[in-house]
């Protein structure tokens, strides 16, 4: 019977010590963010604020295609664990390349932009706008392996609130469509 106790006693202790708390994150800042690969891993992270917003699922909405003439290029990362729960990085009628870097500007032709959306009493969309500063450089991107990577930082300010969100840090690594 001793036996029965101590064992299962030492099966509780190692469930106590080795099991995971949510608000444990066992990590801080930039080193939760997945690392900066160009193998199309399926990776997407950043910094909102500081905060880590990682979708390493590799199942992203990531295209780049030829519409009447023109390339249109997009990639969103979801993370439902903080304010920001979708991240966009979007061109409108615009080429990219490997070892290219491109200003986010707003959602006009020609530009790159971001849209994000964020969960604070309702969940709401907003686009980047004339006044939102950052870049986009891809460090990958090769069309017949469909391989795209590259890493990013913007600000952006919710026109409804006026709360500004920083995005640091930020990366991604994926496979897309054509």
């Amino acid at each position: 019977m001793k036996k029965a106790v101590y064992i299962l006693s030492s099966i509780f202790f190692i469930f106590l010590t080795t099991s995971c708390e949510d608000d444990d994150p066992g990590c801080a800042g930039v080193d939760c963010l997945p690392p900066a690969t160009t193998t199309g891993a399926g990776t997407f992270g950043c910094l909102v604020n500081g905060e880590p917003f990682v979708d390493d699922s590799g199942n992203f909405n990531c295209f780049y295609q030829l519409v009447d003439g023109e390339y249109f290029f997009n990639i969103c990362g979801l993370d439902e664990s903080g304010v920001v729960s979708d991240i966009c990085l979007r061109t409108n009628q615009r080429e990219i390349g490997t070892n290219q870097s491109h200003n986010i500007e707003s959602n006009d032709v020609g530009n790159f932009f971001v849209s994000i959306a964020v969960d604070n009493d309702g969940l709401r969309f907003f686009d980047s706008s004339s006044t939102t500063n950052g870049s986009i450089t891809f460090i990958e991107f090769t069309t017949n392996s469909n391989i795209v990577s590259a890493t990013f930082e913007f600000t952006v300010i919710d026109p409804e609130t006026g709360t500004i969100y920083e995005i640091t840090d930020g990366r991604f690594d994926a496979v897309f469509t054509q």
